[in-house]
C-alpha cells in the first residue's frame, strides 16, 4: 500500500556555508554544471538555523519519527569557525532533540579541523566524516587547495585528531572519490592505515553528456575491475573495515536493504536547506544541469511536508517504478537500484536513463554475487529445525556486526557487555535466541536511522531476556519515545520520553522513569503503565505471541490494529485456535511439514487487511481482526512456503544472487503455494500447477548453472511436490 504522504524525510543536509578552502576539481558544487552556489549567502544566518529547526521538529513530530539525521556540510562547514557551530548545534539540539532523536553528523575536508572544533562535536555527539582519497599520489591528484598545494598532510593532521581517546567515538569514517587512474589496492592500503571506522568509495560525477574519464586500461568496465580489486583485497584482509559500498551489494543481494543512496530501490529521504533557507534535492543533482536540485521552496514560506511532495522528490521514491525500462529488466536493479539518480541525467531524455556507470554498476554486483556465494549444501533445507539453527547464526552475526560499528558510542558498551554475559551461559543464552529471534526486533536492528535507536532497541532486548532468565540486571539508556518495548515481555509506556533505568530480578523488574518515578513488575502481577505480551496456545511446539504493542511492528503492507483491550484479544486468540484446528483436520501431517509456518510473532492488522506476512520476509504473521478462521487456514499453507523460502535465503545461497534462477524459484514456490491454498485434488489447484510447471520446467535448463546444491535441493522437492500434486489433480 503505498503511503499517500510519501516516504518520511529522516536526514537533512545543512548547508551552514557555502564557500570552500579546497579547489577540487572533481567537486560537484563549483565544478559541475550548477553555478548557484555564487548567489547565496557565506554562512547561514542565526534566523535561517532556527526556522529550519522549527520546521523540522514540526515534521518529526507530524510524523512521529524516531529519529532524525542533521549533516552540517558546505562548501566547507568547518570555515563557520567553533563558536558559529556550536550555536547551530544548539539550536538543533534544544529544538529538533525535544521532539526526535538528533543524529548529528557533519562532512569536512577535513583542511581546518582543530581541537576547538571537537569539543564542540563532542559537547553534541557530532560524527565527523572527512574526504580523502587515498594515498598521497590519489588525493593530490584532484584534492588541491586554492594556491594549487597540496592538501594531504593537512587532512592527516585532522584525521590523527579524531583518532585520539578523547575524540576516537566521533570518527565517523573516510569518503574516497574513485579515480581509475590510481591503484587501488595503494588507496585502500592508505585509507585503512587510518583505522577509519568506515569507508565510502563514491563513482565521481558524471551524466551522459558529460560521462567519467575511462582510463587507459581499455576494460569496458574500468569502475568495477577497480572496485573489485579493492573488494578482492578487503576479503583476504578479513573485511577488517566496513566499507558501505560493498556492505550495500551484499545486503541487497541476500535480500536486505541499501546501505547508499548511490545504489538500491530504496525510497530518497533526504532533503538539503541551503546557506539561503532554499529547500532543494539532492546535492549531487547539482552535476546535471544549472538549477537541477531547485524547488522553489524556502523554510520560510514552506515546511518539510510540503517539500516531500515536491515532484522531484517524489520521483525519487518510486522504487522500480522510478528507473528507465532498460533498468526494470536487469537482473542485478535490486542491488543496483539504477544508479545514483543525477548521474542518469541526459539532456535529450532528463532522468529517464539507466546510470552513465551502467555497465560497471552490473559488473560490480555480479563480480561480488559470484564471489560470495555459498554454493555447499545446507542441512536447513532438509531439517526444520537445522533451519531455524541457521536463523539464530545470523542473528549473533547482526549482533557482531552491530557491536563491532557501535563501540565506544553513548551508552552501547554497557548493553553490549551485558549482552555477552548473558551469552555466555548456556541457560541465559536460550533465552537471548528466544528474545533475538523475534521478527519485529530483527526488523528494527536492521532498518533503526540511529545508533541511538538501535543502542535502545539492543538494551529493551537484553532487559528482557535477564527477566525470562530470571539473573540480576541493571541497566540505564535514553529512550526517545513513551513506548519502552521489552520483546517478547510486554510494553510500558513512559510519562516522557527520556533516561530510564531497568532492573531485572528474579521475579520481574523495576524501571525509574524518566521522571523519576518508579515501578515494579512482579512475576503474574499487573502494574500501572505495563502490559504484559499476551500468547495464545495453539497444535504446535510453542505458543504464538500476539504483538499489538511493538511500534516496529507496522512492517506489514497494510494497516496495523491499535492495540486490543481484553475482549479483543481474547477473540483475536480464539480466531487463531479455530484456524489452526481447521487446518489440521484439512491437513493432518501439516504441523510437520517443512513448509508449516512457524511464526514467532502474530500481529492483529486492522478490519479488511487479511492474512500476510511481515514485509521484511523474517517470519512474522500479519492477521486482520476480522479474518475468519477458514480464511486464516486456507492463507497459511501459502504463506509458509513463503516464509521458509525467505528463511532459507536468509541462511544461505540457493543460487547466485542476481540471476534468473532465483526468480523462477520463487515463481515454482508461488504457485505451489496457491495450488495448496486451494487444496489436494481441487481443479481450482490446476492453473497454479501449470505455473509451477512452466518455472521448473525453466530451471531444468541454462538457469540450473546458476543454482547451488541447496537450491538444486530446494528444485527437487518442489518437483517431486508438483508431480504428487498433479497426480492427484488427475484422479
Amino acid at each position: 500500500m503505498e503511503d499517500p504522504a510519501g516516504n518520511p524525510l529522516r536526514q537533512l543536509v545543512l548547508k551552514i556555508h557555502s564557500r570552500c578552502d579546497l579547489a577540487c576539481d572533481h567537486c560537484y558544487v563549483y565544478e559541475h554544471a550548477d553555478r548557484s552556489w555564487k548567489a547565496r549567502p557565506v554562512v547561514m544566518a542565526e534566523e535561517t538555523v532556527a526556522q529550519t529547526a522549527r520546521r523540522l521538529a514540526d515534521y518529526a513530530r507530524s510524523r512521529r519519527l524516531e529519529s532524525v539525521t542533521v549533516i552540517l556540510h558546505g562548501g566547507e562547514p568547518l570555515l563557520a569557525g567553533p563558536a558559529r557551530i556550536r550555536a547551530i548545534c544548539a539550536e538543533l539540539d534544544a529544538t529538533v532533540g525535544a521532539v526526535t532523536a538528533l543524529d548529528l553528523r557533519i562532512h569536512t575536508n577535513g583542511v581546518q579541523l582543530s581541537r576547538r572544533h571537537l569539543d564542540v562535536f563532542e559537547e553534541f555527539d557530532v560524527r565527523v566524516g572527512i574526504s580523502l582519497d587515498g594515498d598521497r599520489v590519489a588525493n593530490d591528484r584532484h584534492r588541491l587547495d586554492r594556491r594549487g598545494r597540496s592538501s594531504y598532510d593537512r587532512v592527516l593532521r585532522a584525521v590523527g585528531l579524531l583518532q585520539a581517546p578523547e575524540y576516537r567515538h566521533l570518527f565517523g569514517g573516510l569518503l574516497c572519490t574513485v579515480d581509475v587512474a590510481n591503484d587501488p589496492i595503494a588507496v585502500h592500503d592508505a585509507l585503512t592505515a587510518l583505522d577509519p571506522p568506515r569507508i565510502d568509495y563514491l563513482l565521481p560525477h558524471s551524466t551522459w553528456d558529460a560521462p567519467p574519464p575511462r582510463g587507459s586500461s581499455g576494460s569496458p568496465v574500468p569502475y568495477a575491475d577497480w572496485l573489485l580489486a579493492i573488494f578482492d583485497h578487503w576479503l583476504e584482509g578479513g573485511r577488517k573495515v566496513p566499507v558501505r559500498t560493498f556492505d550495500s551489494v551484499l545486503s541487497t543481494l541476500r535480500g536486505g536493504p541499501s546501505l547508499t543512496e548511490a545504489m538500491g530501490l530504496a525510497p530518497s529521504d533526504l532533503a538539503v536547506v541551503e546557506t539561503d533557507g532554499a529547500f532543494e534535492q539532492a546535492d549531487s543533482l547539482k552535476a546535471a544541469y544549472d538549477g537541477a536540485p531547485a524547488t522553489g521552496y524556502d523554510v520560510f514560506r514552506h515546511g518539510f511536508e510540503e517539500f516531500s511532495r515536491h515532484p522531484g522528490v517524489r520521483a525519487r521514491q518510486l522504487g522500480l517504478r522510478g528507473v528507465a525500462e532498460t533498468c526494470r529488466r536487469c537482473p542485478v536493479v535490486e542491488s543496483c537500484g539504477g544508479g545514483l539518480y543525477a548521474h542518469r541525467y541526459s539532456s535529450e531524455r532528463m532522468f529517464d536513463n539507466p546510470s552513465v556507470f551502467c555497465s560497471d554498476l552490473r559488473a560490480l554486483v555480479e563480480g561480488i554475487a559470484e564471489r560470495i556465494t555459498e554454493r555447499a549444501l545446507s542441512p536447513g533445507v532438509r531439517d526444520a529445525g537445522e533451519l531455524r539453527f541457521a536463523q539464530l547464526k545470523r542473528d549473533r552475526e547482526l549482533l557482531v556486526h552491530l557491536g563491532e560499528g557501535l563501540a565506544g558510542q553513548p551508552g552501547w558498551d554497557e548493553v553490549w557487555r551485558s549482552l555477552l554475559r548473558l551469552d555466555a551461559d548456556e541457560n541465559t543464552a536460550v533465552h537471548l535466541d528466544r528474545v533475538m529471534s523475534n521478527s519485529h526486533l530483527r526488523a528494527s536492528l536492521r532498518h533503526a536511522a540511529s545508533d541511538a535507536v538501535v543502542t535502545a532497541r539492543v538494551a529493551a532486548a537484553v532487559a528482557a531476556t535477564a527477566v525470562h532468565a530470571r539473573v540480576p540486571l541493571h541497566l540505564s539508556w535514553v529512550q526517545h519515545d513513551t513506548v519502552l518495548h521489552l520483546p517478547t515481555l510486554g510494553t510500558l509506556t513512559l510519562p516522557v520520553p527520556g533516561r530510564v533505568e531497568v532492573t531485572a530480578h528474579t521475579r520481574g523488574l523495576t524501571v525509574r522513569m524518566p521522571d523519576g518515578t518508579g515501578l515494579t513488575v512482579d512475576e503474574g502481577g499487573g502494574a500501572p503503565r505495563w502490559r504484559p505480551s499476551a500468547f495464545v496456545n495453539v497444535k504446535g511446539p510453542e505458543p504464538l505471541l500476539v504483538d499489538d504493542a511493538d511500534p516496529w511492528r507496522t512492517r506489514y503492507d497494510a494497516a496495523v490494529a491499535d492495540p486490543l483491550q481484553p475482549p479483543a484479544l481474547t477473540a483475536f486468540g480464539e480466531r487463531l485456535r479455530t484456524a489452526h484446528r481447521i487446518l489440521a483436520e484439512r491437513e493432518p501431517g501439516w504441523p510437520d511439514d517443512p513448509n508449516a509456518l512457524r511464526p514467532d510473532a502474530v500481529t492483529p492488522l486492522a478490519a479488511g487487511a487479511g492474512v500476510r506476512l511481515d514485509a521484511d520476509g523474517f517470519g512474522a504473521l500479519g492477521v486482520a481482526l476480522d479474518a475468519e478462521p477458514a480464511g486464516i487456514a486456507a492463507e497459511l499453507p501459502r504463506l509458509g512456503r513463503r516464509a521458509r523460502l525467505a528463511a532459507l535465503r536468509r541462511a544461505t545461497d540457493l543460487n547466485v544472487p542476481g540471476t534468473r534462477a532465483g526468480n523462477l524459484l520463487t515463481e515454482a514456490v508461488e504457485a505451489l503455494g496457491d495450488a495448496a491454498h486451494h487444496g489436494p485434488g481441487t481443479r481450482g489447484a490446476a492453473p497454479a500447477l501449470e505455473r509451477a510447471g512452466r518455472a521448473l520446467t525453466e530451471l531444468s535448463g541454462p538457469p540450473a548453472r546458476d543454482l547451488t546444491e541447496t537450491g538444486a535441493a530446494l528444485v527437487a522437492e518442489l518437483r517431486a511436490e508438483w508431480a504428487a500434486r498433479t497426480s492427484d489433480l488427475r484422479v
